[in-house]
């Protein structure tokens, strides 16, 4: 029987005390809160304000597309510790909202009407002055809460938008505007810019409502903008202004840094307890084709030539239930069908690769997705949503199957080769996708995240040792964070 060396048992302790480190300092941020959770009118809604606190102003925030009320939690906790009452909506389609999401809706009717429930939810709350009411946005977020606050200035004191969309802002409407935008995001950026100009340019006049402001804010981009200290801030001193409320010790969001400590912490376990792994026969190994390496080159190329052919033929926005998301779970599928064919047919799964497979996608979903939760991302999935998932589980598995026998029996060098192929030619191959088919155009913006997933899934994937559980582990994964991350689709 394998037995762990001594410096391998001293990786798992601290591991586990990291992790139960990592987990305490999350939860110890709504310490001096009172958060609440619940449904109104159909739309999922997170509360967060100082506790006994009374009169104060409330801020309702609302996500981008592909977002979610998780996904701001940073703003909820900066401003509820800076005095200020924050509700968070999940808007039509995303998150926990099951209502699917009419991406023809270019006047954004039902995100509107999210907001307004949100606002009416929020002016109920107890500890709230319901006559001092702002709004913040991200992205798609952004032009709902500008034309909400150009519909009624009455309503809402000010309004933050970052990375900013759209809207016919003027240089009275809407209330102190304030624009936010990342300086590594320069179309959003010079969007910003836009409308700063149509607003009047900037103005420092809080008192009678016309304050604008622009603030670029350094080092980030599109989704890291959320995680910013500096954006954080700058919406803090912005409603500060809005409000005539003393400016508070600032408060700096250290739970993503948290989220991180504890995915290096159960990865690092996994890597140390892999001598306790079964090792699979011999029969089981399956010998690299030469047609693996030019296979990735090429194939991420032929997916999107495919892609282009089919969007002539069939509307591909909405594929699967959702949005854009199905689209990509598609390429994905082609790709991988089309570099697992020019390695060569592969064995079967044996009962133990679905084993092993259930096992590494739990590990997964413990190292990813459980803290993610209550940090930056809606882990656990509505009804809705999971029956979608099985259709991007087998869409993803080709791709999976075609890394795990070319990652099989390779060492360390060759695995970071492989994972920094991958990276590239799935970059390009979704960047050619979206030239080809512009309504995958939001792709830009998530596809950042492909090459630490895919580090993430090579490096956890490993430890099984054998090519079909580390197809079906990973591919549930996967599968899983497409399904989570993008809207429901009418």
């Amino acid at each position: 029987m394998n037995k762990l060396s001594i410096p391998r048992t001293a990786v798992v302790v601290c591991g586990l005390l990291l992790i139960a480190l990592s987990w305490w300092q999350v939860l110890a941020v709504t310490n001096g809160l009172v958060t609440r959770s619940w449904v109104q009118d159909g739309v999922p809604l997170f509360y967060a304000a100082p506790a006994g606190a009374q009169g104060v102003p409330g801020v309702v925030i609302g996500h981008g597309f592909s977002g979610s009320n998780q996904l701001m939690r940073g703003y909820s906790m900066t401003l509820a510790r800076a005095g200020y009452a924050t509700i968070s909506v999940d808007f039509t389609g995303h998150a926990a909202n099951p209502r699917p999401l009419n991406f023809a809706d270019t006047s954004r009717t039902a995100l509107e009407a999210d907001l307004s429930v949100a606002t009416a939810a929020l002016a109920s709350q107890p500890e709230v002055d319901n006559q001092r009411i702002a709004l913040l946005g991200h992205s798609m977020g952004s032009g709902v809460v500008m034309m909400a606050g150009i519909a009624h200035p009455e309503q809402y004191a000010a309004v933050i938008a970052i990375s900013p969309t759209s809207a016919e802002v003027t240089p009275q409407l809407p209330h102190n505007l304030q624009l936010q935008a990342g300086q590594l995001e320069p179309q959003f950026a010079a969007n910003a810019e836009r409308l700063l100009a149509a607003a009047g340019g900037p103005n420092p006049s809080m008192a009678e409502g016309v304050g604008r402001e622009f603030i670029r804010v350094p080092f980030v981009e599109h989704i890291s903008i959320l995680f910013s200290h500096t954006s954080q801030q700058a919406a803090v001193a912005w409603m500060g202004q809005a409000f005539g409320l003393p400016t508070a010790a600032p408060y700096r969001d250290w739970r993503m840094a948290w989220y991180g400590v504890h995915l290096a912490a159960v990865v690092a376990i996994a890597l140390a307890t892999a001598p306790l792994w079964p090792v699979p026969p011999a029969a089981v190994a399956q010998r690299r084709k030469a047609g693996q390496s030019w296979g990735l080159v090429v194939a991420p190329f032929l997916a999107t030539g495919l892609m282009a052919l089919l969007a002539q033929l069939m509307p591909l926005s909405n594929l699967g239930g959702l949005l854009v998301g199905g689209s990509l779970g598609l390429w994905f599928a082609l790709f991988g069908l089309l570099w697992l064919g020019a390695g060569g047919r592969p064995l079967g799964p044996q009962t133990a690769d679905w084993v092993w497979g259930a096992a590494l996608f739990g590990l997964l979903t413990i190292a990813f997705g459980v803290l993610a939760h209550v940090v930056w991302l809606p882990w656990w999935m509505i009804g809705t949503r999971l029956v979608r998932w099985p259709s991007l589980w087998l869409a993803c598995l080709p791709w999976q199957l075609a890394a795990g026998l070319a990652l099989h029996g390779a060492g360390r060098g060759r695995v970071w080769l492989w994972w920094l192929g991958q990276s590239i030619f799935i970059v390009a191959g979704v960047v050619s996708l979206v030239a080809a088919v512009p309504s995958t155009g939001f792709l830009m913006l998530v596809v950042p995240l492909v090459p630490l997933l895919v580090g993430l899934m090579t490096l956890v994937g490993r430890v099984v040792q054998r090519p079909w559980a580390f197809a079906l582990g990973n591919a549930a994964f996967f599968a899983w964070v497409i399904v989570v991350v993008f809207p429901l689709a009418s």
